[in-house]
């Protein structure tokens, strides 16, 4: 079993580094979204299950569930999806602002557990059933239930998680995400460049040619905002682990007596971190797959250049976990459904732009990111007038803010004009005397070539015709890819507490995924 166990952790760390060095990544056929079930009446149960670590280990977990088929799933492009009895974090709950919610609540947690329950901070919850707890009413073991009915008053993000002895109950898994979409979406955000955003891609498409592109979005806009407009999304719940009281919780299950588990939650010593139930590189496999029946959700976001992204993030758990989002700053829209408005002007948006997003225990944020080229000072199209390739030498427009939005089929849509047919480097290889800002690695050394990611130009051909067939510029993707097929750039996304990006004190592992930005010419699967 050790042995087995080592195996896959050297194996893991093999994948890691090699993502964590490499320019480029391989766009990977798993992707993220926002998958859960619609209401507005939930039938949930607390149950028992092991949850899977990419050290090999299988953690005796609590966690909710669906006590019966769900009303649907969402999005409805996702056709693969499940919800088991047990799962961690806990089923994603999609209601409409307005919605008078249901959630019923059954007990099969072990006898010794004692009772379970559901908070539902942000509304004012009526709990019927069950047994008066010190937080709310308790659903006994033993197939106990209680249901809690509330108003969908604001839309917005929000956690839920047991109110019934939390450093046990919600350290064990029994937390999820409540996502409250607005009853009006502003006009803006079905017009213009969000209309123009999910385009079908057919046109410029070489790696899935005459398909489009689907709308994996639960909604077009996170409030009745105009400011919160967006155009692909993502939720990352992050937790920690301590698995010393997950085998006392497994050790005492057994025990025949009642509400009689005594486990000792303190000194907290959490050795495993995670995003959406899963660690790095468990967590950029697809949803809903079936090595995971207890962790159906994954972290693995994609974005087209110019796209505003929606992060739907929760901190769970005891610790704080400072998360960094390179490529770019996230505009936090609110907190815990709370549009984060102008003193002196109602209807401007003034969240912070934070470099670090820092969620706090039971806090909830939205938030956008954005990527567009912006500030490289160089083209990351390839372009290049003398090349015979005509996708080398399309043309780049400025509108009144300097990007090319006047071709949403174009493969450089939203292009910087500035840094238009401006290369990263003068020369292939070796010291640039001028016409770039950088020099890029030589890929006939073998400690850059064997890691090196390969070309510096979003989409496939790119390397082509930036340099030509002959250039010495590292084809895309050396190690994974050919030059023709499709590459992008790979943004770590990490916590910014290095403990946090290991895996049981394995580096690296954790709370680490990758952001890929991929051409306009590849045509993101999310259903996958």
């Amino acid at each position: 079993m050790r042995e087995m166990k080592m195996k896959k952790v050297i194996s893991m760390t093999g994948r890691l580094l090699a993502s964590a060095v490499l320019m480029w990544l391989l766009t990977a056929t798993a992707f993220a979204a926002v998958p859960g079930i619609t209401g507005p009446t939930f039938n949930l149960v607390a149950s028992p299950a092991f949850i899977t670590q990419p050290d090999g280990e299988a953690v005796y977990s609590w966690g909710y569930g669906c006590n019966s088929t769900p009303s649907d799933y969402a999005p409805a492009a996702i056709t693969n999806a499940f919800c088991n009895t047990m799962q961690v974090p806990g089923p994603t709950l999609i209601v409409t602002q307005g919605e008078s919610v249901t959630v019923n609540l059954t007990n099969n947690l072990p006898n010794a557990a004692g009772n379970t329950s559901i908070l539902f901070p942000g509304f004012n919850v009526t709990a019927t059933g069950g047994v008066a707890g010190l937080l709310t009413q308790e659903a006994l073991p033993g197939g106990g239930t209680v249901s809690y009915t509330f108003t969908a008053t604001t839309p917005g993000t929000r956690a839920y998680y047991s109110g019934t002895q939390g450093d046990l109950q919600v350290e064990m898994g029994l937390y999820g995400a409540i996502i409250v979409l607005p009853s009006t979406i502003p006009g803006a955000c079905t017009t213009g460049i969000h209309a123009s955003n999910l385009t079908a891609k057919s046109s410029v498409s070489s790696a899935h040619p005459g398909v489009a592109e689907a709308d994996f979005r639960l909604a077009a806009a996170a409030y009745n905002h105009p400011g919160a407009c967006y155009d692909r999304e993502y939720l990352f719940q992050f937790s920690e682990m301590d698995l010393r009281i997950h085998r006392e919780a497994q050790q005492q299950s057994t025990r025949t007596c009642t509400a009689c588990m005594a486990v000792a939650t303190e000194p907290y010593v959490p050795a495993y971190f995670m995003v959406n139930g899963r660690s790095m590189p468990d967590l950029m496999d697809p949803n809903y797959a079936s090595e995971y029946p207890h962790q159906p959700y994954n972290g693995n976001p994609h974005m087209h250049p110019g796209e505003l992204t929606l992060i739907r993030a929760i901190g769970t758990g005891r610790w704080q976990h400072p998360f960094h989002e390179h490529g770019n700053h996230v505009r936090i829209l609110a907190r815990d459904g709370n549009l984060i408005l102008s003193q002196g002007d109602p209807n401007s948006l003034a969240g912070p732009l934070l470099f670090t997003t820092t969620t706090t225990p039971g806090q909830a944020f939205d938030g956008i990111f954005y990527w567009t080229g912006k500030g490289l000072n160089w083209d990351p199209y390839g372009h290049n007038p003398a090349s015979s390739d005509p996708n080398a030498k399309l043309p780049c427009t400025p509108d009144a803010n300097g990007y090319n939005t006047g071709a949403p089929a174009a493969i450089n849509y939203f292009e910087w004009c500035q840094d238009h047919n401006k290369p990263v480097q003068a020369t292939p290889v070796g010291d640039v005397a001028g016409g770039g800002p950088a020099t890029l690695p030589d890929p006939t050394i073998f400690a850059n070539g064997a890691w090196y990611g390969g070309s510096p130009y979003l989409g496939p051909n790119a390397t082509v015709r930036a340099v030509g067939s002959t250039g010495t510029t590292p084809p895309s993707g050396t190690v994974a890819n050919s030059p023709t097929d499709e590459a992008g750039f790979a943004f770590m996304w990490h916590s910014h507490n290095e403990r946090e990006i290991t895996t049981n004190n394995i580096f690296p592992g954790g709370m680490l995924m990758m952001m890929l930005v991929d051409s306009r010419e590849f045509v993101i699967d999310e259903s996958k």
